[in-house]
């Protein structure tokens, strides 16, 4: 009999463990479900937005990146789609149109925009200066840009730094022939000159074993802002909040691109399968001073101020691009901008 008991109180005890088992499945279950909703309600209260770049995927955009690739956008409630640029995609007029909320573009392009009608207002710029430049052959350089007569130049057509080149150097006595992103008729001539940005062409060049000098376009006073974030000025007026939390994102994710950018290129070569790693590194490390040094040294990254957009303003309708000027409070703001101090 008291072995039957035992077994009774075996088996009474085994049945209770079971249920308690199965009750504590339930509960686990219930929690995973409920943090399953609560992620997925999460999903439902982000806002999205889209943003288009200038160009296709490359380390220019590593901020973009990087705060997308960090969660940085999700904690500030955005939803963002990056869609590519590319020669046969305006940023601008995919954001005029609104196909867009957010774009990148250079800040002569903006200013151009905004006197044929559109309305653009930049918040951030990315690089404090041009990485635009003229190449040469190693030891075929100028020190001044009106050595430039007399040479071939491989210029893109309507570029607006050369126009402003041309207007201030008197480059009368220049053979200009179109760039079409191929350089070989540069390489067969050591006397010939190229468009090029310094973060870029020399590192393509090298490996095909062509040493190259540059000679910033800055260098002679045009010095338009760099992967400008911009939108419209309505889409800022009605959606304040949502600019904000952009910017402030954008922004920090510039600040991890600068340690993590080996890491990020990885990404940003998934969007980019043309891109190599190691042309992604060179342009990483070469953008430096442009995104970090500057103003943005003081003020922190994405900084612009009231003078170097009056400055262009006044160099574009010199040189008859614009109809007439404009307050450059029109075209930028720093409010959005986080305040940091400089390291």
């Amino acid at each position: 009999m008291k072995a039957l008991r035992k077994a009774n109180f075996l088996l009474i005890g085994i049945i209770f463990m079971f249920i308690l088992a199965a009750c504590s499945g339930q509960e686990s279950n219930s929690s995973a479900s409920e943090g399953n909703s609560n992620s997925n309600e999460e999903q439902k209260n982000l806002k999205d937005v889209k943003i288009v770049l200038n160009w296709f995927p490359k380390a220019q955009h590593g901020g973009l990146y990087a705060a997308q690739e960090n969660g940085l956008f999700e904690k500030k409630g955005l939803k963002v789609t990056i869609e590519p640029g590319g020669p046969q995609v305006s940023s601008i007029q995919m954001v005029a149109s609104g196909s867009a909320d957010f774009g990148l573009a250079h800040a002569d392009q903006m200013v151009i925009a905004r006197n044929q009608g559109i309305e653009l207002v930049a918040v951030a710029a990315a690089m404090q200066g041009s990485p635009q430049a003229l190449m040469f052959h190693k030891g075929k350089g100028i020190n001044d840009f009106d050595e430039l007569n007399g040479r071939k130049v491989y210029i893109q057509p309507g570029i607006t730094y050369w126009d402003f080149l041309k207007s201030k150097y008197n480059l009368n006595n220049v053979q200009e022939l179109a760039y079409t992103g191929q350089h070989s008729n540069f390489i067969s001539d050591v006397n010939s000159v190229s468009q090029a940005f310094v973060t870029s062409e020399p590192f393509f060049l090298k490996k095909d074993g062509v040493e190259v000098e540059t000679k910033l376009i800055s260098d002679a006073g045009y010095n338009p802002y760099n992967i400008v974030l911009y939108v419209t000025k309505d889409y800022l007026e009605k959606n304040e909040e949502t600019v904000k939390a952009f910017v402030e994102a954008f922004v920090e994710g510039w600040y991890l691109y600068k340690d993590s950018y080996e890491e990020i290129n990885k990404v940003i070569q998934k969007n980019n399968t043309d891109m190599e790693l190691e042309s992604l590194k060179f342009e990483a490390e070469a953008q430096k001073d442009f995104v970090y040094g500057g103003d943005a040294a003081e003020h922190g990254v994405g900084y612009m101020t009231e003078e170097r957009w009056a400055t262009l303003i006044k160099q574009l309708y010199d040189l008859g691009l614009l109809e007439k000027t404009f307050d450059a409070k029109e075209i930028f703001t720093t409010k959005y901008l986080p305040r940091r101090e400089s390291k």
